[in-house]
Parts: structure tokens; sequence; C-alpha cells
């Protein structure tokens, strides 16, 4: 999924954000909304395997 979403993102910043014909219209989403996706994707998997970090709150037993 996120290899695809890579190509994607490469093939997309290559081609135009918008596009006009006769009767059909085309836009894509703009590129820093596609990164910004990447890296969530990514986040996400990292905290699934296990690579990414979580902040505990660490208390005493004795407090």
């Amino acid at each position: 999924m996120a290899d695809d979403l890579e190509q994607t993102i490469r093939e997309n910043a290559q081609g135009p954000a918008e596009a006009r014909g006769d009767s059909v219209s085309m836009r894509q989403h703009n590129l820093k909304d596609q990164v910004e996706a990447d890296r969530y994707l990514a986040f996400k998997e990292a905290m699934r395997k296990g690579r990414g970090f979580r902040l505990a709150k660490v208390v005493p037993l004795g407090a």
C-alpha cells in the first residue's frame, strides 16, 4: 500500500495539478496533502510494527 502511494505521489508530481478538456475537467489533491498522507501512513505503520515511540508518564508506587 505504501509503495502504491509513493508511486502515485511521484506520478502526480510529474503531471499537471489541473487539466481541462472540451467537456471534462480534472483536479488532483495538491502535493502537500499527498506528502502529509504518506507521512501519516508511514507513522501508523511504524507504530503498528513497534518501531515508533510512545510517551508515558511513570508514577512511583510509593507516591
